[in-house]
């Protein structure tokens, strides 16, 4: 497994790397791209750790796999890179964005440009099998994602975790709530946004708690 991880991250991990679960995960991972093909590309596993440094975190947005079909992961969780159809659940985010902040929906669904304003976008397995959902779950990752989670919840001041979902919701039980920003709702997707991810103003309140701690907003 290429870990290809930026220096602050490196820094606050590289004892994980060297835990008996982290050895058998990378063991199973390179043998699955070895002989399968998976999602993201090797060298984009970890994106959401290289396109975010540690120290450079506000937000922190949790999905559970990556996409699973061609050319839509990119190892940024709800991105797609340039060029690919925006998956329904992304295009819904951006319509609550329009809606609470009245921001033009873009035409690419690429949020590099949120993880290079400190929006940590981390799924919560990093890989996946093509057209197999949660293919590689209970495999190592979640132990790795939840130990960051506990990292920056621990490490990090005044950070805005945004839970969509009931199993985003479930890493609540690792962030300190006291010190940290928590905002829950159901997930984006089709099948739940009306039922209060459409009108739950995060992004504003997100920006409003940023600015109230002297941190730059999002630039949603």
């Amino acid at each position: 497994m290429d870990i290809k991880i930026e220096s602050s991250w490196k820094e606050h991990l590289k004892d994980e790397f060297e835990k008996p679960y982290f050895t058998d995960l990378t063991s199973f991972v390179n043998a699955e791209y070895s002989t399968q093909m998976i999602y993201p590309p090797e060298k984009l596993i970890f994106n959401a750790f290289e396109k975010c440094p540690f120290d450079k975190i506000k937000v922190v947005i949790l999905g559970q796999d990556p996409y699973h079909e061609p050319g839509q992961a990119h190892g940024l969780c709800f991105s797609v890179p340039d060029g690919v159809s925006q998956p329904p659940s992304l295009q819904n985010v951006f319509k609550e964005i329009k809606n609470d902040l009245d921001i033009p929906i873009p035409k690419s669904g690429n949020l590099e440009r949120w993880a290079e304003q400190g929006v940590f976008l981390l799924n919560a397995t990093l890989t996946v099998r093509a057209h197999q959902a949660g293919s590689h779950q209970k495999k190592g990752w979640e132990t790795f994602t939840d130990n960051v989670i506990r990292m920056l919840s621990d490490s990090g001041e005044h950070l805005v975790f945004l839970l969509w979902g009931a199993y985003a919701q479930r890493k609540g039980e690792l962030i300190n709530a006291n010190k940290h920003l928590v905002l829950s709702s159901v997930h984006p997707s089709p099948l739940s946004a009306h039922r209060g991810f459409f009108g739950n103003h995060q992004f504003s309140k997100t920006n409003e708690y940023l600015f109230a701690y002297w941190k730059e907003p999002i630039k949603w």
